[in-house]
């Protein structure tokens, strides 16, 4: 092959930012990681109507049982995988997958407040295995894996937790007819840190849009436009139906829950763009 040909193919690579070799690492990470997200928003539903439950919104314990089972499937699907074949992430899956469980038979009998918090404790321990799980083998990525599995595992899978969050604590003050002092001032620290975390996405999948726009879909700009307006939006709903549910008279918890999870879903969205493009990506030339 002469050096003019192989310069010209060097030079097609480059403009179409794709790996020169396949990286297989790279794909598995992504592909277990949206496994573990799976567990992470059947375990944030289950936590969410279950306080909401528990405040007295009946209508939510049917949603409950069927999230519960989404619970075991994702579990399932984790060690059912390669990556769990590492007998330290094989471990913490275990222990989460135990922990969960045990919260679900006992969440009943608990304070709200209680098993909120045992299943917050949980979706955190996930997302620090997320976190584990994106840096195996990133010695091996190159540098738009590292920048797109980052805004996944740093930006998108925490602003979800976030608004998840918001969603299970705010359905359940609207379900209690009263906030506390400190659950006000939790809401509003939420609030902050949702805020911050939608700006740090916007920049960050602007940056990769502009920097890898064969990888990407046209429309992504549009769907971070929608998906702005929507958390302004929720953002104005909660100042109106839980931080002031004093003086709302028609504020319901399953409307509430179900505007989260909406944002949720858009979330979720831009969440699988990056996937296909780390797996194209990770297809590369050879």
């Amino acid at each position: 092959m002469s050096k003019s040909l192989i310069l010209s193919l060097l030079l097609v690579f480059s403009l179409e930012a794709k790996s020169f070799f396949s990286n297989k690492e790279q794909a598995n990470n992504a592909v277990y990681i949206n496994e573990l997200k799976n567990l992470i928003i059947s375990t944030q539903k289950t936590r969410g109507l279950t306080n909401s439950y528990l405040n007295g919104n009946v209508n939510a314990l049917l949603l409950i049982e069927l999230n519960k089972k989404k619970i075991k499937r994702a579990i399932g699907n984790l060690e059912s995988f390669p990556i769990s074949d590492s007998e330290n992430i094989a471990s913490r899956v275990t222990t989460i997958s135990q922990n969960i469980f045990k919260i679900n038979r006992k969440a009943f009998e608990q304070e709200a407040d209680q098993t909120f918090k045992d299943y917050t404790y949980q979706i955190e321990e996930i997302l620090m295995l997320s976190q584990s799980i994106s840096k195996r083998g990133s010695s091996n990525l190159n540098k738009f894996g590292k920048d797109a599995i980052s805004l996944m595992m740093e930006t998108i899978l925490p602003l979800i937790e976030e608004i998840g969050k918001l969603r299970g604590m705010g359905s359940g003050v609207i379900a209690a007819e009263e906030i506390s002092k400190n659950k006000r001032l939790l809401i509003v620290s939420i609030l902050t840190e949702i805020d911050e975390l939608n700006s740090e996405l916007n920049s960050k999948s602007l940056k990769l849009l502009s920097n890898h726009k064969s990888y990407y879909p046209f429309s992504l700009e549009s769907s971070l436009n929608q998906l702005n307006e929507s958390i302004e939006d929720y953002i104005l709903l909660t100042n109106k139906e839980v931080l002031n549910v004093s003086e709302c008279e028609t504020c319901n918890p399953t409307s509430y829950f179900e505007n989260g999870t909406d944002i949720i879903d858009l979330l979720l969205n831009i969440f699988k763009v990056n996937k296909k493009a780390i797996l194209t990506d990770s297809d590369g030339w050879f």
